[in-house]
């Protein structure tokens, strides 16, 4: 049975490993920074010009976290908002490699890592999909892999092999 609110929406057996998706860019301004720290990250590199000057950053920094909600965003408006998505299962290796900084522009990508549908439940597949998050440099700012289901066509169709 189709379900109507994804059926135009990619599905488990729509997508490849090895496929990447563009998540386009997002630039950070120091208000943007200043006020996700005062929120979430209180910490003074993350809130304070002067004292982030004079820290290992050396400059007004976004935290990690905004970095990773940021990075989410652009998944949601380049591929789950397409996919006939169920739901995350997780993350692994989240990995912060440089500070985005005041004015950088967080550019990225994510890689269809590893596809297999659920034994227990034919309904679902499993996709692994491994960001490259970077600066307008070109380097590398985060790297995370992320674990989502996605609604299968048709559940009544054999489990073939997984593919990874």
């Amino acid at each position: 049975m189709s379900n109507p609110i994804t059926k135009d929406r990619r599905h488990f057996e729509d997508l490849r490993v090895g496929e990447v998706i563009q998540l386009g860019e997002r630039k950070l301004s120091k208000d943007d920074i200043i006020s996700f720290a005062k929120e979430f990250d209180p910490l003074p590199f993350h809130l304070d010009e002067e004292v982030a000057k004079k820290s290992l950053l050396g400059g007004l920094a976004s935290s990690g976290w905004q970095t990773a909600g940021f990075s989410l965003r652009m998944l949601v408006d380049e591929f789950l908002s397409k996919v006939a998505g169920m739901g995350g299962l997780g993350f692994d290796n989240l990995k912060w490699k440089r500070p985005l900084m005041k004015n950088d522009t967080l550019t990225g990508t994510i890689t269809v890592s590893s596809l297999r549908r659920s034994q227990s439940n034919p309904e679902m597949g499993i996709v692994v999909l491994d960001f490259d998050m970077r600066n307008q440099k070109d380097q590398q700012v985060m790297t995370l892999s992320l674990t989502n289901l996605v609604e299968v066509r048709d559940p009544s169709a054999p489990i073939k092999g997984d593919a990874a």
